[in-house]
C-alpha cells in the first residue's frame, strides 16, 4: 500500500467515525437493520442454494422471524401481564411495608423518615417556592413535548428497521461485492483474509451470544419461579435480554430480584436462594455456555471487556454498549494479524539478535 493509499484510508476512517458520532441519534434503525441483515444473510444464502429467488428467500426469512416473534409474544405476554397486574395490586401492601418496616428502620438508623410530610410543612414549602411554579410548569410542558417527540422518533425508528433490513438483506451480496471491487488490488488478498476472519469471529460471537441470552433468560425465570417469586418471568426475561452485554444481565437481574423478594417475602431466606440462582446462571454461562457457543475467539481479559463496554457506552451511549464486544472482536483480529506480522518481521529478528 502506497503512502497516498494509507493517508486515504486513514482520512476515510476518521471521517466515518466523525459522521457516526454526530449522526448517532438517527443511525439506530440503520444499525439494527445492518445487524438483522448480517444475521439473516446465511439463511437467505442457504435458500438461494436451493434455487429460491433472492427476494423470495428474504421474504421467507422475514416470515419465519415474524412467526417466531408472534409465538414468543403469545406465550410470554399473557404471563407478563398477569405478573404486572399482580404487582399493581400489591402496591398497597408495598406502601404498608414501607411505612411499617422500611420507615422505622430509616428513622432508627439514619434519622430519616420519608413519610414525615405534615400539611403545615407542605403548605410552607409551597408558599416559599410559589415563584418557581411558572418555571416548573414551563419545564413540565417542555418535558412532555420532548417525551412526545422521543416517542414519535422511536415509532419512526421501529417502522424503519424492517424496511432497512429487507433492502439490505436483499442486496447484501451485491453490496459486499461492490465494496470488494473498491479495494486496491495489491492489498485485496490481505483485506479479504482479514474480513473473512472478522466475519467468522462476529458470526460465532453474535449467534452464540443470542443463544446464551435465551438460555440464561430461561434459567433465571425457571429458578426464580422455583423460589416462588411473583415476578419470576418478567425479571428472568429482562435479565436474559440484558445478558447480551456481559455482566449486565447478572447485575440487573440480581438487584431487581432481591428488591422484589424484599417486598414479597420480607425474609432473608428467599434472598439466599435468589443469590444461588444467579450464581448458578453465571457459572453456567462462564463454564459451559460461553466456551461451547462462543469459544475463546475474542480473547479479551475480563477487565478489558469491562473497559470496552464502559468506554463504548461513554462515547456512543446504549448502542455503544451493545456493540462494544463485536467491535472488540474485530479489533482483536487485526491485533492478532499485527502481532503475527511483527513476529515475522526483521525488526523482531533484530531485537532478538541484539539480546
Amino acid at each position: 500500500m502506497t503512502v497516498f493509499q494509507k493517508y486515504l484510508v486513514s482520512i476515510s476512517l476518521v471521517m466515518v467515525l466523525i459522521v457516526v458520532y454526530y449522526l448517532q441519534a438517527i443511525l439506530t434503525p440503520f444499525l439494527v437493520g445492518i445487524i438483522l441483515a448480517y444475521l439473516g444473510d446465511p439463511l437467505v444464502d442457504r435458500l438461494e442454494r436451493q434455487r429460491v429467488n433472492r427476494t423470495l428467500a428474504v421474504l421467507i426469512v422475514f416470515a419465519v422471524f415474524l412467526l417466531i416473534l408472534v409465538g414468543v409474544a403469545v406465550v410470554v405476554i399473557p404471563v407478563l401481564f398477569d405478573e404486572v397486574s399482580g404487582l399493581v395490586s400489591d402496591i398497597p401492601e408495598i406502601i404498608s411495608w414501607l411505612q411499617n418496616v422500611a420507615s422505622p428502620y430509616l428513622v432508627s438508623t439514619f434519622n430519616i423518615d420519608p413519610f414525615d410530610i405534615s400539611p403545615d410543612r407542605l403548605k410552607e414549602s409551597i408558599f416559599d417556592n410559589w415563584h418557581r411554579t411558572g418555571d416548573f410548569v414551563g419545564q413540565l410542558v417542555q418535558e412532555v413535548t420532548a417525551s412526545s417527540m422521543t416517542m414519535l422518533n422511536a415509532l419512526i425508528s421501529i417502522t424503519l428497521v424492517p424496511v432497512v433490513a429487507f433492502y439490505l438483506l436483499r442486496d447484501w451480496d451485491d453490496c459486499i461485492e461492490r465494496i470488494r471491487q473498491m479495494i486496491p488490488l495489491n492489498v485485496e488478498p490481505k483485506v479479504v483474509k482479514l474480513t473473512r476472519e472478522c466475519d467468522e469471529v462476529l458470526s460465532q460471537f453474535l449467534r452464540g451470544q443470542l443463544l446464551i441470552m435465551c438460555v440464561l433468560g430461561f434459567v433465571y425465570a425457571l429458578g426464580l419461579a422455583f423460589v416462588g417469586l411473583d415476578l419470576a418471568i418478567l425479571i428472568g426475561l429482562v435479565s436474559g435480554l440484558a445478558s447480551i452485554v456481559p455482566y449486565l444481565g447478572f447485575v440487573i437481574g440480581i438487584l431487581s430480584a432481591i428488591t422484589a423478594a424484599m417486598f414479597q417475602f420480607q425474609d432473608l431466606t428467599p434472598i439466599v436462594y435468589i443469590l444461588m440462582v444467579f450464581l448458578l446462571g453465571q457459572g453456567l454461562e462462564g463454564i459451559i455456555l460461553t466456551p461451547l457457543l462462543v469459544g475463546d475467539r475474542i480473547g479479551l481479559h475480563p477487565v478489558a471487556v469491562i473497559f470496552a463496554v464502559m468506554a463504548a457506552g461513554h462515547l456512543f451511549g446504549f448502542f455503544g454498549v451493545l456493540l462494544a464486544l463485536p467491535i472488540a472482536a474485530v479489533v482483536m483480529v487485526f491485533l492478532r494479524d499485527l502481532k503475527s506480522s511483527y513476529l515475522s518481521s526483521e525488526l523482531y529478528d533484530r531485537s532478538k539478535g541484539d539480546k
